[in-house]
């Protein structure tokens, strides 16, 4: 029987064992219920004739009709939120990714049996890539009483920043936050950059083996070049490091030379990568040289690490809320008066530009 308020999931896998680990992960959810689970398209068309639910989760590998033509057909017919559940291989992140292009709004991957933390991280990314996708339509969700585990703040991973950056030099970097809509968005706003421009570290809500190929199609229609960051990679003009899933991203500094270090730890703002981390970073190793960025996004990972970088006397960009997918984390951003300049997506690239 449906609760009242509640955001109704319908699971679309063909395995059996995936399905039952998703229902366990979702039924502790006070504000979420599985209102249905099918082992392939045909049996996911045929609950929706009779109940169409607000979100559903989509394998992307299935018999008789694959995920993606079935999402395809999904967006041409009905829209409704969908959350693309993958398996951790090079083939399917490339097919998850092209499923984002036809509009799917979030990424999460298979749950694991048997690993402890990785069990109670996946209820916390799971659940609330599952809320962010809700938010997408245009319905309000009654609000109840949700459980949620703690939320750490970057303190977990490194100190608040002294307020004195390294070296002075007169380069500058960029750091920038997104997550729910978040990947087609930085396409719009990479695609606008020059060949020479700034050097940019970026934290995209994403799981562990989909930011390789994210990073790859980035790459391939964009003039900067575009790839997955790795530990000790540095930040050079013309090129965007795409922070690898699972690890945190932290932008260092070795003299006038910039560099990320890649580091693994706890959740930070329920994320891994944490926008609140980089932008932290950020404020403690580039202070006015740095240029923050936050995108399209549910919840608030950022929004601190953004005033701390306007308090350092970074420049701080926030994307506006009619041309983001969910203004969560932007918004966020804008109430705690860490934003000075908001602007669209379409400007946000000309925006970087400028403050040369």
């Amino acid at each position: 029987m449906s609760g009242p308020g509640r955001i109704k999931v319908l699971v679309v896998d063909d395995s059996a064992v995936v399905r039952r680990a998703m229902g366990d992960i979702l039924v502790g959810a006070d504000d979420i219920e599985v209102v249905g689970a099918a082992r392939d398209p045909f049996v996911a068309a045929e609950h929706m004739a009779r109940e169409v639910p607000d979100v559903m989760i989509l394998d992307v590998e299935m018999p008789r009709m694959d995920g993606i033509t079935f999402l395809k057909k999904i967006m041409s017919q009905h829209p409704l939120p969908v959350v693309i559940c993958s398996t951790l291989t090079e083939k399917g992140a490339e097919t998850t990714i092209r499923a984002l292009e036809y509009g799917a709004v979030e990424i999460i991957q298979k749950p694991r049996l048997g690993a402890g933390r990785f069990i109670e991280e996946s209820k916390i990314t799971i659940c609330d890539a599952v809320r962010a996708a809700a938010r997408v339509r245009v319905k309000k969700i009654a609000a109840s009483p949700v459980r949620v585990e703690k939320k750490l703040s970057a303190d977990a991973i490194l100190p608040p920043p002294t307020g004195r950056a390294m070296v002075r030099t007169t380069e500058k970097v960029v750091a920038v936050g997104a997550s729910t809509g978040g990947t087609e968005a930085l396409a719009t706003m990479l695609a606008g950059l020059s060949r020479d421009a700034y050097g940019m570290v970026v934290v995209q809500h994403m799981p562990e083996g989909f930011t390789r190929a994210f990073a790859e199609r980035l790459n391939g229609i964009c003039a900067v070049g575009v790839k997955e960051a790795e530990d000790g990679d540095s930040v050079i003009r013309g090129q965007v490091l795409i922070a690898p899933g699972n690890r945190h991203a932290l932008i260092k500094r070795s003299g006038a030379r910039y560099y990320v270090a890649i580091k693994d730890g706890p959740l930070v703002c329920r994320h891994r990568p944490s926008v609140d981390v980089l932008f932290r970073s950020c404020a403690r190793y580039a202070g006015k040289n740095g240029i923050g960025v936050i995108m399209t996004g549910m919840g608030d990972d950022g929004a601190r690490g953004m005033l701390e970088m306007k308090e350092a006397g970074a420049v701080t960009i926030a994307q506006d809320e009619a041309s983001c997918v969910v203004f969560g984390m932007p918004g966020e951003a804008v109430k705690l008066g860490a934003v000075e300049r908001i602007v669209s997506l379409d400007h946000i690239a000309r925006e970087i530009l400028r403050q040369g």
